[in-house]
């Protein structure tokens, strides 16, 4: 055994293990994980924390004033019996068929927004000595663009290190934007450069680029700019380009998804139908109303709002996909850093809490209309079947067909693709 270096200890592990499972006749200790049959994901994001109680688990009802701990809104009944939400989201109550709460999700992070925003992205704490990718970008690094000239990867909202590519490099890592009428700022040509002049261009920068390639073959960084720069032009062509040219949509259905937000629900689904495998849309971009999700103090009076827009956008996205006949080809995903607690603060808003929030799942060809686990009378703790962030990573990389035992690798080290998650089994029975 001293004799043996690292990887051979490896591989010679390796082989006595698959010798043992022959051994038991091919049967594993852990058998597969489901593997789903959806090729997209629009994972929409409510950045600051938005409240379970007031939108996807509705308790008894609260006063703000009065200090009584509960839900902010009156219930509403929904499609699938038995199960209530807020009454702001009316447009979704009748459809809830096609989705799947998940209102048991929670985390040990501390409640602080970007630890666990982290979290959400990348299904682990931080470490120091790993950057861990997010799961759009693993999402992008396993199965690719569905189509030619688009990104894998698109993020509609600014750009951070938790939504980014972590050790799997340039290849996996996001387009983004914030304008939804322009597209990505970077990839038009400006009005002062001809076709032609840009053309002589690509091909001094191509010469150059080879002979470095040649000199320099094993170096990473530039294979991964060399990527990155295909990729930049490719995306500049007209293919990609006329995605952003939303008023070819008919004027009813544009209306049918609302606002600002609405219209970047929108795009997503142009995105996916041209190849865009996975999608992020942040909704309430540049905190409109003052305090976004993170509804302390007056941020709760107006959170109604917030709630309205959310429902509007999702129920339009829904009904759109539905009708287009890619729904069970979409997996869409809710999620928010962390709920909030039953309790009120001094100023009539809500604090922070991640033991026990819901985030919502829509189509992917899972089995919906089905309300995951159940937390206590005011949603604090959690009661029955509990949901990780890596089993909620680990549903969705197997909702797309992802292998959820896989493991990736940061340079030699060898990572499994979830932090010990399993898929929630009841949504692909």
């Amino acid at each position: 055994m001293n004799s043996l270096d690292r990887r051979q200890f490896l591989a010679t592990s390796s082989v006595a293990a698959l010798a043992a499972a022959t051994a038991r006749g091919g049967e594993s200790e852990n058998p597969s994980a489901p593997i789903g049959k959806a090729e997209h994901c629009i994972f929409v994001w409510l950045g600051g924390g938005s409240s379970h109680l007031d939108t996807w688990d509705q308790k008894r009802k609260g006063d703000a004033k009065a200090k009584k701990p509960g839900s902010y809104y009156d219930p509403l009944d929904t499609a699938i019996p038995g199960v209530q939400i807020c009454e702001h989201l009316e447009r979704c109550a009748p459809i809830l068929d096609r989705f799947n709460p998940v209102r048991t999700v929670h985390h040990d992070v501390i409640d602080e927004h970007a630890l666990a925003t982290n979290m959400m992205h990348t299904g682990r704490v931080i470490s120091e000595t790993v950057v861990y990718p997010s799961v759009g970008s693993v999402v992008a690094h396993e199965r690719g663009a569905a189509g030619d000239g688009v990104p894998a990867y698109v993020l509609i909202g600014y750009p951070n290190v938790t939504r980014g590519p972590g050790f799997l490099g340039a290849k996996a890592n996001y387009v983004y934007l914030t304008d939804t009428s322009t597209g990505p700022a970077g990839l038009s040509r400006p009005a002062s450069v001809t076709a032609g002049r840009s053309a002589r261009r690509e091909r001094l920068l191509a010469a150059l680029r080879a002979d470095y390639r040649a000199a320099h073959s094993d170096d990473r960084r530039i294979m991964a700019y060399d990527q990155t720069l295909d990729e930049a032009l490719s995306l500049a062509g007209p293919r990609f380009g006329s995605v952003f040219e939303l008023d070819r949509e008919p004027a009813e259905l544009r209306n049918s998804y609302g606002g600002e937000f609405g219209q970047r629900c929108l795009l997503a689904r142009r995105l996916i139908e041209v190849g865009t495998r996975f999608v992020e849309v942040s909704h309430n971009l540049n905190f409109v109303n003052g305090t976004g999700w993170d509804t302390h103090n007056e941020g709760q009076l107006n959170q109604h709002l917030l709630i309205r827009e959310l429902d509007h956008a999702l129920a339009g996205l829904v009904l759109d996909l539905e009708e287009k006949k890619l729904l069970d080809k979409t997996l869409i995903v809710v999620a928010s850093e962390f709920g909030r607690p039953a309790d009120f603060d001094g100023g009539g808003g809500r604090g922070h809490h991640s033991k026990a929030f819901t985030v919502t799942l829509a189509g992917g060809g899972l089995q919906n209309g089905k309300a995951i686990g159940t937390t206590d009378e005011l949603g604090m703790s959690i009661t029955e079947r509990p949901v990780s962030v890596p089993d909620l990573h680990a549903t969705i990389y197997a909702a797309l067909g992802i292998d959820t035992t896989k493991e990736l690798y940061a340079g030699d080290r060898p990572v499994p693709i979830t932090d010990g998650g399993k898929p929630i089994a009841e949504l692909f029975a």
